[in-house]
């Protein structure tokens, strides 16, 4: 409260402390640097820290905008979903685990296919998403990135993927671990017609994907420190009973290695992709 007079005023003080309010979701902070980031800016920043370069995880929506000419996206395979063959329940039942993550993600399942073009230039996309279960890869997964390569080969397409997961989903056990053969084998047939398939990593890529389809593109692309293996580095560590080097499993070190071709901010991805799918293309 305020007591004016000729433009100087002087506050009353009433014992009570005023807090500033600031909307909830309106600031977030930075993974990496902890710098505190405003939310809007950060959109219109494609999610990655201006502070430190931090590529932070990006709504799968988003990222078919980024990479598709707008509203050519067409999603296919979304009525396939996942169901519970094995009754599996460890702290919580499957089914369980399914129901909420699905009001979590606002998503059927952990990745989304379909038909789009960039520059318009027809491609097939999967875009997998990490809010669901980690990007697990289970049967519908598997099934959904198989026949969108299947369908790219008999539209004599090339494929795209962007990949993230934390490995093949344990709640279906062996089920999930038979769809790396699956689409490695959709894959193979792909190469066969001579046919493009573009990967793009980003954090984290693991487990059965990235020992079956994220590791198998003609041209594999990553987003700057996105981490990539098949254990984790404490696992790797801990099982060989070594020090591992510094940036073991970054993109930049495995870029170092031979294992990713190309090191892309998100900002360039858009242009690098239309430059490769416009190479693919001309191939045919």
């Amino acid at each position: 409260m305020a007591i004016f007079s000729r433009g100087k005023y002087s506050t009353l003080k009433t014992g009570v402390k005023r807090k500033m309010v600031i909307p909830d979701g309106s600031w977030i902070k930075c993974k990496k640097c902890s710098q505190t980031l405003y939310v809007e800016r950060l959109e219109d920043n494609l999610q990655v820290c201006w502070c430190c370069g931090y590529h932070m995880p990006m709504p799968v929506e988003d990222r078919i905008a980024l990479l598709t000419d707008e509203g050519s996206f067409k999603e296919e395979f979304g009525d396939l979903v996942s169901v519970d063959r094995l009754d599996f329940v460890d702290s919580k039942s499957y089914r369980t685990r399914l129901e909420e993550n699905v009001r979590k993600s606002g998503m059927n399942e952990a990745v989304s296919c379909g038909h789009a073009t960039l520059n318009s230039i027809p491609f097939a996309l999967g875009v997998m998403n990490f809010n669901f279960m980690g990007a697990s890869m289970g049967s519908v997964v598997g099934e959904r990135i198989t026949r969108l390569i299947e369908s790219a080969t008999e539209k004599d397409e090339t494929v795209v993927l962007v990949t993230a997961s934390g490995g093949a989903r344990m709640q279906e056990g062996i089920l999930s671990l038979m769809q790396m053969a699956k689409t490695s084998g959709a894959l193979a047939r792909h190469r066969e017609k001579h046919l493009g398939y573009i990967v793009i990593m980003t954090n984290p890529t693991y487990g059965g994907v990235s020992a079956s389809f994220a590791t198998l593109g003609d041209v594999i692309l990553s987003e700057p420190g996105a981490m990539v293996g098949f254990a984790g580095p404490r696992v790797v560590q801990e099982t060989t009973k070594s020090v591992l080097p510094e940036g073991f499993q970054t993109a930049e070190f495995l870029l170092a290695h031979g294992l990713i071709d190309r090191v892309v901010e998100r900002k360039n991805l858009r242009k690098e992709l239309s430059f490769l799918l416009d190479i693919f293309k001309k191939k045919i």
